[in-house]
C-alpha cells in the first residue's frame, strides 16, 4: 500500500502485506463462513452422516458432533475461524444446536451475498439482520411450551432428540433415561443444574448396555494399601484435605545428633506422630478416608490394622463431589474431626474395569452428585457416546432450569420464517430486503434435514410451510415417514435455549463478518523493523497497488 507524494512513494505497510478491500474482502469472508457451513451441513438431523478427523499424528476422530468436528479442523482463515468461535459459544452455553447456528450462519451470509450484488449497502443488510434476530427471539418465546422439571417423560424426549443422529442413538432409552436420573438427582432446589457434579467415567470393554448410573461417585483410584479391606458397606465417610504423614518444617532447622539411640528416638517421635494422627481417625468413627494429599507407609499400615480403607490424592472435584454425594464436610485439620464432619454411603468397593482398578462410592442417600459409567467395544464408539450424552444433560438441564421447550423436526425455523416475511412487509424499505433473507436462511434447516434423509429438500419445505399456513405451528419434518407431522405430539422436542442462541450467535457471527470492508493481513516474515526492504522503497510499493 504505497501513496505517491511529488513522485516519491510513501509506504504505510511493510513488504509482503496484503490487502483485499470492498467486495472483493467481503466476497473472500463471505466464501470462507460458506465452506465451514457446508463441512458439517451434512452431519445435521437424525439421518445425518458422520466426519472422520485424522489430526496431524494421526489420531482419528469419527462424530457428527458440530463443534467437535470443528474444533479438530485445522482451520487458517480469521472468518472461518469466526465461524469455529459460534460453535464453541453455542457447545459451551446449551450443549447442543451446535450445527444448526453454523449452518445458519452461512446461509445468511450467502444470501447477504445475493443483496451485496443488488448494491444493498451491507450496513442496511446488517441493520436488517439485527431486526430480525430480536424479533425472531421473540416469536420463539411466543411459540415456547412450559414444561415442570418434574416431568420426566417430557425430559426424555428432550434427552431423545438430542441424542438422535448420534453414535448413540441406538441405545437411547437407556441413555436417556440415564441423563435424565442424573439430572433430576443433582438438581439443586432453585432448578439450576451445575454438570460438573455428574462425573463422566469412560472405560474401553463391555458393551454398550453395560453403560451405568452409580448414585453416587466412581474414582479412578485403588486403595492406598491392599491391606485394607476392599468392601465396606454401611460406610462412614471422611473426606480429608490434610496430608497423613510426617509434618515437615517450615523453617531451615538443623538437628545435631551425637548418639546413634538419638537417632532411634527421633524416628520413634516422627512414627508417634503419625500414629496420634491415625488414632484420631479411627476415633472418630470413620471407616472409609478420602484425602486429597499424601498417605505415608506408616499412615497406611495404622489405618490397615484398624480395618479403615483409604484413598489418596484423591482430585479436588472429586472431593467436592463426594461432599455432595455423602453428606460429608471436608475437613482441612485432622486434630478438629467430630462424627458430625462424616457422610454415608452404602457401600464401598474396589472393582477392576478393563483390568483397571475403580473406587465405587454407592447406594448414597440423596446424592446430590453422580457418576455415569460409559462402556463400550472401542474408544471411538465410547468417546461418541460421552459427546451424545454430553449434549443430552446440556439440553436437559436447561429444560430444568428454563422450563421451555419446543418442537423439533425444523417446525419452529418454518414457523419463525413465515411470520418474519409477514413482519418485513410492514417495515418496508431496504431493510425489508434484508429481514426477507433471514427469514429465507432460516429454511436452511428442514432443507439439510430433508436432503440428508434423502427426500426431495423443495417438496417438503412446500408440505411443512402450507402446514404452518393452516395454523399448524408444531408440524416439522419425520424424516422416516417423509412427510410433515406435529413435532410436539411425535415427542420431537427441544430446550427453546437451544434455538434462541443458534439464531442469535448465527446472526451476531453474520453481522460481524458483513462489517468488514478492508482485510489487511501482514506478512509472517516481512521486513527488518527500521531496515531497508531489497529493492530500496520503490521494491516496496510493487505488487501492493496504489493506494
Amino acid at each position: 500500500m504505497s501513496q505517491q507524494l511529488g513522485g516519491q512513494p510513501i509506504i504505510i505497510l511493510r513488504q509482503g502485506t496484503t490487502r483485499n478491500r470492498g467486495l472483493e474482502a467481503q466476497n473472500s469472508n463471505i466464501a470462507a463462513a460458506k465452506a465451514v457451513a457446508n463441512a458439517v451441513r451434512s452431519t445435521l438431523g437424525p439421518k445425518g452422516m458422520d466426519k472422520m478427523l485424522i489430526d496431524g499424528i494421526g489420531d482419528v476422530v469419527i462424530t457428527n458432533d458440530g463443534a467437535t468436528i470443528l474444533k479438530q479442523m485445522d482451520i487458517e482463515h480469521p472468518a472461518a475461524k469466526m465461524m469455529v468461535e459460534i460453535a464453541k459459544t453455542q457447545d459451551d452455553e446449551v450443549g447442543d444446536g451446535t450445527t444448526s447456528a453454523v449452518v445458519i450462519a452461512g446461509e445468511l451470509l450467502k444470501n447477504a451475498e445475493d443483496l451485496l450484488n443488488l448494491k444493498v449497502h451491507p450496513t442496511v443488510i446488517a441493520e436488517g439482520y439485527q431486526q430480525a434476530a430480536i424479533k425472531a427471539r421473540d416469536i420463539l418465546s411466543a411459540m415456547a411450551t412450559s414444561v415442570k422439571p418434574t416431568d420426566s417423560a417430557m425430559l426424555t424426549k428432550v434427552a431423545e432428540t438430542a441424542i438422535s443422529g448420534k453414535g448413540a442413538e441406538a441405545y437411547k432409552n437407556l441413555l436417556c433415561d440415564i441423563v435424565v436420573r442424573a439430572v433430576t438427582m443433582v438438581a439443586d432446589s432453585d432448578g439450576t443444574v451445575d454438570i460438573g457434579h455428574v462425573n463422566v467415567q469412560k472405560k474401553v470393554g463391555g458393551k454398550v448396555e453395560d453403560t451405568a448410573i452409580i448414585e453416587g461417585m466412581v474414582i479412578d483410584k485403588e486403595r492406598a494399601h491392599p491391606g485394607m479391606p476392599r468392601i465396606v458397606k454401611n460406610a462412614q465417610v471422611l473426606l480429608l484435605n490434610a496430608a497423613l504423614e510426617y509434618k515437615k518444617t517450615e523453617v531451615n532447622a538443623k538437628i545435631n545428633i551425637s548418639r546413634p539411640d538419638q537417632v532411634q528416638a527421633f524416628l520413634d517421635e516422627d512414627e508417634a506422630m503419625v500414629h496420634t494422627m491415625a488414632n484420631k481417625i479411627v476415633a472418630s468413627g470413620a471407616t472409609v478416608v478420602f484425602c486429597q494429599k499424601g498417605i505415608d507407609d506408616v499412615a497406611q499400615h495404622y489405618l490397615t490394622k484398624a480395618g479403615i480403607f483409604a484413598v489418596r490424592r484423591v482430585k479436588k472435584s472429586d472431593i467436592e463431589n463426594l461432599a455432595r454425594a455423602t453428606g460429608a464436610k471436608i475437613v482441612n485439620s485432622i486434630d478438629v474431626i467430630t462424627a458430625d464432619d462424616l457422610g454415608s454411603a452404602g457401600l464401598v468397593e474396589e472393582r477392576k474395569l478393563s483390568g483397571q482398578e475403580m473406587i465405587f462410592v454407592s447406594e448414597c442417600k440423596n446424592p446430590k452428585a453422580v457418576s455415569i459409567v460409559i462402556r463400550g467395544g472401542s474408544e471411538h464408539v465410547i468417546d461418541e457416546l460421552e459427546r451424545g450424552m454430553h449434549d443430552a444433560l446440556m439440553v436437559v438441564s436447561g429444560v430444568v432450569k428454563d422450563k421451555q421447550i419446543v418442537a423439533g423436526g425444523g417446525a419452529p425455523e418454518i414457523e419463525t420464517s413465515l411470520q418474519l416475511r409477514r413482519y418485513a412487509s410492514t417495515v418496508g424499505g431496504r431493510i425489508q430486503l434484508a429481514i426477507e433473507s433471514f427469514a429465507a436462511a432460516l429454511e436452511i434447516i428442514p432443507r439439510s434435514l430433508a436432503e440428508n434423509a434423502g427426500l426431495d429438500a423443495i417438496d417438503m419445505i412446500v408440505a411443512i410451510r402450507a402446514a404452518h399456513e393452516a395454523g399448524n405451528k408444531t408440524f416439522g419434518l419425520d424424516v422416516n415417514r417423509g412427510k410433515p407431522v406435529d413435532m410436539q405430539k411425535a415427542g420431537i422436542v427441544e430446550p427453546l435455549r437451544v434455538k434462541t442462541q443458534a439464531i442469535m450467535s448465527a446472526a451476531e457471527a453474520a453481522v460481524m463478518i458483513l462489517r468488514i470492508d478492508d482485510v489487511i493481513a501482514s506478512s509472517k516474515g516481512g521486513a527488518v523493523a527500521g531496515g531497508m526492504p531489497p529493492g530500496g522503497m520503490s521494491g516496496m510499493s510493487q505488487g501492493m497497488g496504489d493506494y
